[in-house]
C-alpha cells in the first residue's frame, strides 16, 4: 500500500533511521566518511538521537494523541509503541554505563530496526486503512 502524504514525512525519517540501524550494528560494513571505531559510533548515535530522534518521537506523539481513542487495535498498537519508544530512550541513555559499548549499540540498533519495521508494515498500514480521515488532516512536519 502506498504511504499516506501525512505520513511521508514520519517514513522519510524512518530511512534515515534504518541507515543508523546498520551502521551502530556490531557487523557494520565500512561506509563512506562513517570511520567504525567505538567512539566515532557513539558520537554519531548521539548527534542522531539529540537532531533527529527526539524530533521524530515528538511527532509519532503527536500522531498517537491524534489517532487515539477511535480503534480498540490502535490503541493497543499505539500503547505498544510508547513502550518500546521508553524502552529505547532508556537503552540510549544507558549507553555510557555499558562494560560493552559496541554490544550496547548492538542491541539498540536491532531493536529501533524491529520498532521502526513494527510502524512502516504495522501501524502505519492498519492507520491508512482504518483512520483516513484523521490521516486526511494531519500535518507532521511541525505538530
Amino acid at each position: 500500500m502506498q504511504r499516506h502524504s501525512s505520513l511521508v514525512p514520519l517514513s522519510h525519517e524512518h530511512k534515515r533511521l534504518l541507515f543508523v540501524c546498520r551502521y551502530l550494528k556490531k557487523d557494520a560494513a565500512p561506509y563512506e566518511g562513517f570511520p567504525l571505531e567505538t567512539q566515532a559510533r557513539f558520537e554519531y548515535i548521539i548527534k542522531v538521537f539529540q537532531e533527529l530522534m527526539v524530533p521524530h518521537i515528538q511527532k509519532e506523539e503527536y500522531l498517537f494523541e491524534k489517532c487515539a481513542g477511535k480503534n480498540k487495535a490502535i490503541d493497543a498498537m499505539i500503547r505498544e509503541l510508547q513502550e518500546e519508544h521508553l524502552i529505547i530512550s532508556r537503552m540510549y541513555s544507558t549507553l555510557t554505563d555499558s562494560n560493552d559499548m559496541d554490544a550496547a549499540m548492538d542491541v539498540l540498533a536491532c531493536s529501533l530496526e524491529a520498532h521502526i519495521r513494527k510502524e512502516e508494515r504495522e501501524f502505519f498500514e492498519l492507520l491508512q486503512l482504518e483512520l483516513p480521515d484523521i490521516l486526511d488532516h494531519l500535518k507532521l512536519e511541525n505538530p
